[in-house]
């Protein structure tokens, strides 16, 4: 692996656009226009400190996470809860949930990847802990040590580490010492009778905890913990696993009680319950959610603590952008033959000065598009789904063949709103189409009125058509969101025109714990 970066490299096709061609940056006002800022909001809708620490953390901006790459290292093995939905695993390559890793790391070699993958992907710009147990279990020890020296050696990368809460309040002065803005608290219930269902013990001062005291214990820890960061300017994202008959209501309470908080972000995430996986939900039969299941949800959720909807739910040592898992180009071994890595931040410099010209006009021009749209159809029309198939940039830049996930978007007068991601195999390898395949990606979009890809074959595009799914190549490596609502402005009129049909009332399959997309 070479440590030198071109710009055609960090630039591709159809990604960022030179900077010379974008229009003037809108002016940035100042304060949060909403209640709490969200992970669609931009620099004009919250106090311009805020948007600083979030402007390229990926989990903590939508926008973000289609220019920039996390990191996470596996350094924290204990965990001093137990979850009924996770069963931890080391070693193991073909899982993608939390608490699965391939190697685990002591704090040196943990620095030692850091600075080797920093030279090898321009765009990473944070380094976070969540696990595989957590990242404050075992007082933190690892966690600590890692992000100390990492201070030292790599200044520009921001650092955040995920937790359960449970050891939090007695751990929020050392993060706030190590400069750590984002944390993130895994949080079910406010409620211990729904927690009883969920963690089945916890082991707090020395002693195990089980059924209602185990989740009073917990619930408070992290309530105090909460209130501890948010008092602290330290932003919070809390994490919420959704789980069909057992706090899918519930979740709405949860929302509440973290706002109330001061939480930054709230991000309900399916429940990973495949059998295979070894949990007690998965081996129990507990399902997971519908993709319409878990929209209802999110959106009865809407007006309390901001939504983020991008989570690909990842390993403990995932590494790249959301939605790719490059770990496997940075195994010990590897790392270990690249030899002694010499810092340099220059291309992550130059990477983050063209986002940020690219950043400025989009901002106008996603304006621009919804004007154009509110204008011309008003609100007669409901909102679509459609399926994007993109590797980056905010560009529909993938093949439909090659998709190994689908990003969707609700489009509507309102504009164009990121909402999930849906994964699938890849339906086109060797040349050629895959029809079991195909039958999966159809089941996983199924709530969609349109799929926009850069390129689609005639037996996809087909079968697509006859499930009632427009297949979209025209607006090919333009940007996702003013190509989405130019495709609304126009589904408005052939609406009205009796040309199509609505396709409300669909739901679609959401599969959890594949394989992530990786690029080619």
């Amino acid at each position: 692996m070479s440590n030198v970066v071109s710009l055609d490299s960090i630039f591709g096709l159809g990604e960022l656009a030179p900077p010379a061609v974008m229009p003037a940056a809108p002016e940035a006002a100042s304060g949060c226009s909403s209640s709490s800022c969200g992970s669609s909001d931009g620099p004009a809708d919250m106090d311009p400190a805020v948007w600083e620490k979030v402007k390229n953390h990926p989990c903590y901006s939508e926008e973000a996470h289609h220019y920039f790459a996390r990191m996470h290292v596996a350094v924290a093995p204990a965990c001093n809860i137990q979850c009924n939905y996770c069963n931890r695993k080391y070693d193991c390559s073909n899982e993608s949930r939390p608490g699965v890793v391939s190697e685990k790391l002591t704090p040196d070699q943990a620095i030692k990847k850091i600075l080797a993958v920093a030279q090898e992907i321009p765009q990473l710009s944070v380094i976070g802990i969540a696990g595989p147990g957590d990242s404050l279990a075992a007082a933190g020890k690892n966690t600590f040590a890692t992000f100390e020296m990492l201070q030292k050696k790599a200044p520009d990368l921001k650092l955040c580490l995920s937790t359960n809460g449970l050891a939090l309040p007695d751990h929020v002065d050392t993060i706030a010492q190590y400069n750590i803005d984002h944390v993130t608290i895994t949080i079910n219930m406010v409620d211990p009778e729904v927690g009883a269902q969920i963690y089945p013990w916890i082991f707090y001062k020395h002693k195990r905890w089980t059924g209602l005291d185990a989740a009073k214990i917990l619930h408070e820890q992290q309530m105090l913990g909460l209130e501890m960061l948010t008092s602290r300017g330290i932003l919070v994202k809390v994490n919420s696993v959704m789980i069909p008959g057992v706090n899918d209501e519930h979740l709405l309470e949860v929302n509440k009680a973290v706002k109330s908080r001061g939480a930054f972000l709230h991000n309900i995430m399916p429940l990973i319950s495949d059998p295979a996986h070894g949990t007690y939900f998965g081996l129990n039969g507990q399902r997971g959610p519908t993709a319409q299941e878990l929209k209802v949800v999110q959106d009865a959720c809407e007006g309390g603590a901001k939504l983020m909807r991008h989570c690909r739910q990842c390993r403990a040592d995932a590494v790249g952008l959301l939605g790719e898992d490059r770990g496997e180009e940075f195994t010990a071994d590897k790392i270990e033959a690249m030899g002694f890595v010499d810092y340099d931040d220059e291309a992550r410099r130059t990477y983050r000065e063209h986002v940020e010209s690219e950043r400025a006009g989009r901002h106008a021009s996603k304006a621009a598009a919804q004007a154009d749209v509110r204008e011309s159809v008003g609100f007669t029309v409901d909102p679509i789904l459609i399926a994007v198939a993109t590797k980056g940039g905010e560009r529909i830049n993938e093949h439909f063949g090659h998709a190994k996930e689908f990003q969707i978007y609700e489009v509507g007068p309102s504009g164009a709103k990121f909402i999930g991601h849906r994964r699938v195999d890849q339906y086109c390898e060797g040349g050629s189409g895959d029809v079991d395949t195909l039958d999966g990606v159809l089941a996983a979009i199924n709530d969609c009125t349109a799929v926009f890809v850069a390129k689609i074959g005639g037996c996809p595009s087909k079968s697509l058509a006859d499930a009632g799914i427009e297949p979209v190549d025209r607006f090919a490596f333009d940007y996702i969101e003013e190509s989405a609502l130019a495709y609304f402005k126009d589904y408005a009129e052939r609406l009205g025109q009796g040309v199509v049909q609505s396709r409300a009332g669909q739901d679609a399959v959401i599969r959890t714990g594949a394989l992530t997309a990786r690029r080619a």
